[in-house]
């Protein structure tokens, strides 16, 4: 399934039924009175948080979506049936935005939560409602009102533990496939990785994590080069941020030089990330000539005070030391 995280689509709750004018006419009963019913209340559009899905794919064709409105009322005081409510399942960490106004609506970060986003219009009463001592034969009846219409922005932004990220080809999504059961796509060459990949990491007694995988960012990707920085949205819950830096002899830049490009690309999104937790992975350490050199390049990295790990996804060094450094910091 293709991985959506935005979608904008127009909602229509249901109208409210109209009331009843009606009068009770029986052989031997000469006054029997108005008993007319109330109209129904209009179906609300309901947004409801589900952990299954991922992605807002269902929201590419489905962009108008209206909810049943409610039955007029009857005679003999039979008030009309209210119009069923729609429930639109979304993943969680969907944000629900009015398109119009910019207006957050909600942020539907735990799994179950619901958001009413249109409201189903009131029905209407019945003349019945309306009899009195002075008025005892109204005929008249108030019609339903309608229902909220709105147009919304849909924006998912992934529920994640962890952040992976790095330039293009820094064995991000081969880490994420070797610390959890997610099967990412795995290749040599850049943006291999189109769309951000989600997994469950356990590392012996310590309580499960989530690890997101984001898609490669290179130098100008605030201004849109490469595939932008869109997908830095999923990193902005994330608790820790872990830079995967590659050692890889083929690289033209120092390690240093590219953690601080990613770096650099973040910060021009969203200032804030320089506060978050951050860990600095050197990563294809396999790959290194002689141990000397990774000891050295990780070196500067730790005069900057930043948590260093040098590991190998493919031999599997240094990756545990790595994921229980990850789940004793989201204990703290």
């Amino acid at each position: 399934m293709k991985f959506i995280d935005e979608a904008k689509i127009f909602v229509k709750a249901g109208d409210g039924g109209n009331g009843c004018v009606s009068f009770r006419r029986e052989k031997y009963i000469p006054r029997g009175g108005p008993n007319g019913g109330d109209g129904g209340r209009g179906g609300h559009v309901i947004f409801q948080a589900d952990a299954s899905l991922t992605t807002l794919y269902d929201f590419k064709f489905k962009k108008h979506l209206k909810a049943k409105r409610g039955e007029h009322g009857r005679g003999s005081q039979q008030d009309g049936k209210d119009g069923s409510d729609i429930v639109l399942k979304v993943p969680v960490g969907t944000l629900i935005h009015d398109e119009e106004t910019d207006e957050l609506l909600a942020d539907l970060d735990k799994q179950n939560q619901t958001c009413v986003a249109a409201r189903g219009g009131r029905g209407g009463r019945g003349n019945a409602f309306f009899k009195s001592a002075t008025r005892q034969a109204p005929r008249f009846a108030q019609p339903g009102e309608k229902g909220e219409e709105r147009a919304l922005r849909l924006e998912l932004k992934l529920l994640a533990d962890v952040g992976l990220v790095g330039l293009p080809n820094a064995g991000k999504s081969t880490l994420l496939s070797v610390i959890s059961k997610a099967r990412p796509k795995i290749a040599d060459y850049p943006f291999t990785t189109l769309a951000p990949n989600l997994g469950v990491a356990i590392y012996r007694s310590y309580p499960p994590f989530t690890v997101a995988d984001i898609p490669g960012l290179i130098e100008g990707a605030h201004k849109g080069t490469g595939l932008g920085d869109k997908f830095l949205r999923h990193i902005e819950r994330t608790k820790i941020i872990c830079h995967l830096v590659s050692l890889g002899p083929d690289e033209r830049e120092t390690p240093w030089e590219r953690f601080c490009v990613v770096t650099k690309e973040m910060e021009n999104y969203d200032p804030s990330f320089r506060k978050r937790k951050q860990v600095v992975c050197l990563t294809k350490s396999d790959l290194l000539k002689g141990e000397e050199d990774s000891y050295d390049i990780a070196r500067i990295f730790k005069k900057k005070k930043y948590p260093i790990f040098v590991i190998s996804a493919v031999t599997r060094e240094g990756v545990g030391e790595l994921l229980e450094h990850l789940a004793k910091s989201l204990r703290q």
